[in-house]
């Protein structure tokens, strides 16, 4: 009988906390210590091989459309898998969806970022409505009548999916439609309109009627809408059911067949006369739903480097077993390089999510900082690099990593949409300028915390300072160095964390090869150094 030899076992069940030595750090460090033993409880769950197989099972079974029912009535319903239920009721039960909102403490948002951070390793689909739920709160706020009617409902862990109106279920969730087929991140050609219908007490109700370029996640329970009213731009709330109890008139026009997040529905819808609530100010849209743009920003790059997590542990996992050349791929010399530069890439990648994550948690000057200058900083390089980082460790496992069984093509195809979605890699770039323009010493408070640590390696004393006189010009207006601007500014905080908390081997290693010169597209390019060291410490098997 042919027998199958020198093939790694799955990597499963394991503990996704545990096994993560970053993140283990930067929750104790960015003051989510507290929350240890539910998310080593979490990491469990989502390590779990019939979890493992819930991923798997959502994105070969993706949902499908029901515009009409059988007789032809408009229903505009979509029907998910069993798996994504089941997942999308693990990441509700364990609060991330809204737990740093119903239960606000020091490192309540940092707690949260790895809880999704590990999430999105077993599946990232489910992580979209969880990520609009999370953002969409600060926008609702808003409108003191929506906060008393839809945050307790929100702030529920428990996963409802039953398509009725809200007031009649245990939990919800909230989308978003912004964008348009003739504007995209252009939000302001939006053609949208929303006439004025009727003030009811507390609730400015209007009619939209329109149509949106992606609605994500259909089936959510309200979404946040820009259209245009009598008084400009605006921000409403869109139920999927009216206040009488009708369906409300969400048209979903079709599914979009994406390149990844399969398992996630992503529409093009009509509004046609659709019930809508006003949030904030009439004619301040953007200014209304921009806190939520943040909180959606700030889930990309955690998604981002949550994949590059999985994606380095299959590789370096996959190293650890299997056998070419009479050794273990992990001891031989090429392939530690590369394996340790992928390790780099995601432990850099994790600290600086983690760091920023806790900058949500607080309300200083400095965090003010880095909430505005670097989420869309850290989104913009993060989310690129990832892709790369998936592409090269895919190569690690060779022809078993490029097959559908393996969890690395879905990784690969899922991470561009980080890039893309809540503003692509240029929109990020731009927004950074505007934010060291118009905050006041924004620029002043970030070179000063990297040059608190630049004064003990010349390295990142080379990189600050080609920073601080790039942003000493002040040239706002020259938009062409953009993105070397915010690369520059990402490596220096990324060096500066990992020679503030790092092991000797991790950081060194990072800021010889990372800024020495310009970070190349290749990775296993790493000088000379404990390539080992840094390769256990990434590892995921029981450490």
């Amino acid at each position: 009988m042919y027998a199958v030899t020198n093939q790694p076992p799955p990597l499963e069940p394991y503990n996704l906390l545990q096994t993560d030595r970053a993140l283990r750090e930067a929750l104790v460090r960015e003051k989510a210590g507290w929350a240890a033993e539910e998310l080593t409880a979490l990491g469990k769950t989502l390590g779990e091989p019939e979890t493992v197989q819930l991923g798997f099972a959502a994105n070969v079974n993706p949902p499908v459309l029901h515009a009409f029912d059988r007789y032809g009535h408009r229903i505009d319903e979509v029907e998910f898998h069993p798996a994504w239920h089941a997942l999308m009721s693990l990441a509700v039960e364990a609060g991330l969806h809204a737990s740093p909102w119903a239960k606000p403490q020091a490192g309540a948002h940092v707690a949260r970022a790895a809880g999704t951070y590990m999430l999105v390793q077993i599946e990232s689909g489910v992580y979209c409505p969880i990520a609009m739920t999370y953002g969409a709160v600060p926008a609702l706020r808003q409108a003191p009548a929506a906060v008393a009617e839809w945050l307790p409902r929100i702030f529920a862990r428990h996963y409802d999916p039953r398509f009725r109106p809200a007031k009649e279920k245990t939990g919800a969730l909230l989308g978003m439609a912004m964008t348009e087929n003739q504007g995209g991140s252009d939000l302001r050609t939006n053609t949208t309109q929303a006439e004025l219908r009727t003030n009811e007490g507390p609730h400015r109700l209007f009619r939209l009627s329109g149509q949106k370029w992606f609605m994500s996640a259909p089936m959510c329970d309200a979404f946040l809408v820009l259209a245009q009213s009598p008084g400009g731009l605006s921000c409403f709330l869109v139920p999927r059911w009216t206040r009488g109890g009708e369906r409300n008139a969400i048209h979903i026009l079709r599914l979009k067949d994406k390149l990844g997040n399969r398992s996630n529905a992503s529409s093009e819808v009509e509004f046609a006369g659709a019930e809508g609530e006003l949030i904030g100010e009439e004619g301040r849209g953007i200014p209304t739903i921009i806190e939520m743009s943040n909180y959606a920003r700030l889930d990309c790059a955690i998604g981002s480097a949550g994949l590059m997590r999985q994606a380095v542990a299959q590789a370096i996992h996959h190293a650890s077993h299997r056998v070419a050349f009479q050794k273990k791929l992990v001891d031989q010399v090429l392939m530690t390089n590369v394996l340790a530069d992928l390790a780099l890439e995601s432990e850099a990648a994790t600290v600086l999510t983690m760091r920023l994550a806790r900058a949500y948690d607080e309300d200083d000057e400095l965090a003010l900082v880095w909430r505005r200058v670097m989420t869309p900083a850290a989104k913009f390089w993060i989310c690129k690099r990832a892709p790369l980082l998936a592409a090269e460790a895919m190569e690690v496992l060779g022809g078993n990593g490029y097959v559908e069984e393996c969890v690395m093509p879905r990784i690969y195809r899922e991470l561009p949409v980080n890039s893309i979605w809540e503003g692509s890699g240029n929109i990020m770039c731009l927004d950074v300028l505007r934010a060291l323009e118009r905050v006041p010493h924004a620029g002043e408070l970030l070179l000063r915390e990297v040059g608190e640590t630049a004064r003990g390696d010349k390295r990142l004393q080379s990189v600050a300072g080609r920073l601080e006189r790039e942003l000493a010009q002040n040239d706002w207006h020259d938009e062409s160095r953009a993105r070397a601007i915010v690369r520059d500014l990402v490596l220096a905080m990324q060096g500066a964390l990992l020679l503030q908390h790092a092991p000797t081997a991790v950081a060194d290693a990072f800021c010889a090869s990372r800024l020495g010169g310009e970070p190349g597209g290749t990775f296993g390019l790493l000088p000379s150094g404990e390539f080992h060291a840094i390769v256990e410490r990434a590892s995921p098997l029981p450490q």
